[in-house]
């Protein structure tokens, strides 16, 4: 696996260009998203592939916003359908990026991202919820009653994004303030996922309760002597000894 950008071959980086799927996300940092749009969007005006090329400077997810806007000012909102098709990860993740921008609020945004959320490539399944994450810090509560549902799923994919995109700090997005000021609200959703049976589930669970010591040490110290308590399964251990990494290192 590349651990470093030079570790990806050019051959390798003109098949990402071409639009193949990453393997990791060193290749996925060496996407060229101007040459990629010119060629998942034949039509697309030059201008659009020259704005791409111009912010080639800015980051990662700033890229990735700029992507999903050229595609929706060109091609309009049936680029969500048609892109979320697209072999590449990256392209898919230009259409989680618009749905975020086109849904007028979180109850649209969950419906139509879900099928992102559920994607096969872990890749994809970040940028659907980063993609609407805007809607989820709008409406934390109208999100955490709608992705209560969700952490029920028989998909661990599905179930691991109703944790993930309400953590209230999170990664590479904005934090929750109401979350991290009281995160007792997202209990029903987080007491659906204390026993998951999915490690991928369990790290995004006990990464929830993590971000919520940093602000509030004691109310995630007493979810997980509870837990701890009632639920004495190796995975809500597992979760409990995560969550608490902060606390334990104090």
């Amino acid at each position: 696996m590349a651990r470093r950008l030079s570790d990806v071959s050019p051959g390798r980086v003109r098949e990402l260009n071409a639009g193949a799927p990453a393997s990791n996300l060193m290749e996925s940092l060496t996407v060229d998203f101007a040459e990629l749009l010119r060629r998942a969007v034949p039509g697309l005006p030059a201008s659009g592939v020259d704005t791409m090329r111009a912010a080639r400077g800015e980051g990662y997810t700033k890229r990735m916003r700029i992507a999903s806007a050229i595609l929706l000012e060109h091609a309009g909102e049936s680029a969500i359908e048609a892109l979320g098709a697209h072999p590449s990860d990256t392209v898919r993740g230009w259409a989680c990026y618009a749905v975020g921008s086109v849904a007028p609020d979180v109850d649209d945004a969950l419906r139509r991202v879900r099928v992102f959320a559920g994607d096969a490539h872990y890749g994809v399944r970040e940028w659907a919820w980063l993609g609407v994450r805007a809607h989820v810090v709008a409406q934390p509560r109208r999100a955490l009653d709608l992705l209560e549902a969700w952490a029920t799923d028989d998909d661990a994919n599905i179930r691991r994004f109703a944790s993930e995109a309400t953590r209230p700090r999170g990664v590479w997005c904005a934090h929750i303030a109401e979350l991290k000021s009281d995160p007792s609200p997202a209990l029903p959703l987080l007491e659906a996922l204390r026993a998951d049976d999915h490690k991928y589930v369990q790290d995004s669970v006990a990464n929830w309760l993590n971000d919520a010591s940093k602000t509030r040490p004691e109310w995630t110290v007493g979810v997980c002597e509870r837990w701890r308590a009632g639920s004495p399964v190796l995975a809500t251990e597992r979760i409990c000894r995560r969550a608490l990494r902060t606390l334990s290192r104090d």
